[in-house]
């Protein structure tokens, strides 16, 4: 299995379709990195395409306030930014309820921002928990492919976890927060539907449109 820092998934492309300029490497310390059962968030800007197209200088001066709402959020609740690229993040925490924390007070800081007027930003999160080695600046973990791809079906300013993530949180969620069941998704290069859940947060958005979840895959019909 590789090394993911991550591969794909949100935080593998730069914004705007290709603004690399925008780009941030990140070399995290390997001994900062949690390692064991890891919780993954992943993080990004719904239309930043549009965005950088329609006002270049704006976008880029928001472009610099979100990051720094987010990580102020990340670091507030233990977490490591393994990797950012442009409008994305990738975050690693030590527990469930810190990521999960952590994506509520990001949501809440973008939503009372004031952005300049006719920019709107919202980020899309998907956060899943899984076991996890640190090899070098980054993870050997499945388990960080499955949190890109559920981030990569949200809408903006939708928060998305998986069953592990959920029922880690479940009796143990912020306050103002709470579950609601999206049922079985099917998610990009894994071949069986799995749980999604919705985090809602009192005083955000709630209603979302449908998920951008892969197709299902045709079915196989018997040879004649």
């Amino acid at each position: 299995m590789p090394i993911v820092r991550p591969t794909d998934g949100p935080a593998a492309r730069p914004p705007g379709g290709g603004v690399s300029d925008e780009r941030t490497a990140v070399e995290p310390d390997r001994a900062a990195l949690p390692a064991g059962t890891v919780t993954f968030l992943f993080t990004d800007i719904e239309g930043s395409t549009r965005l950088v197209r329609d006002d270049p200088a704006a976008y880029a001066g928001a472009l610099v306030d979100h990051r720094r709402l987010l990580e102020d959020a990340f670091a507030a609740h233990q977490g490591r930014v393994v990797d950012t690229q442009g409008d994305s993040f990738f975050v690693a925490f030590p527990s469930a309820g810190q990521a999960v924390a952590a994506a509520v007070d990001g949501q809440q800081a973008l939503a009372a921002h004031p952005w300049p007027a006719g920019l709107g930003v919202r980020v899309r999160m998907g956060l899943h928990t899984g076991e996890a080695t640190v090899v070098g600046s980054g993870y050997v973990a499945l388990p960080v492919h499955r949190a890109a791809r559920i981030a990569a079906v949200a809408s903006g300013g939708q928060v998305l976890l998986s069953d592990v993530t959920a029922a880690l949180v479940g009796d143990h969620l912020p306050a103002g927060t709470a579950l609601r069941s999206l049922g079985e998704q099917r998610l990009k290069d894994f071949p069986e539907p799995a749980p999604v859940y919705q985090l809602e947060v009192a005083g955000l958005p709630a209603d979302f449109p449908v998920l951008r979840t892969a197709a299902r895959p045709p079915a196989r019909l018997p040879r004649p």
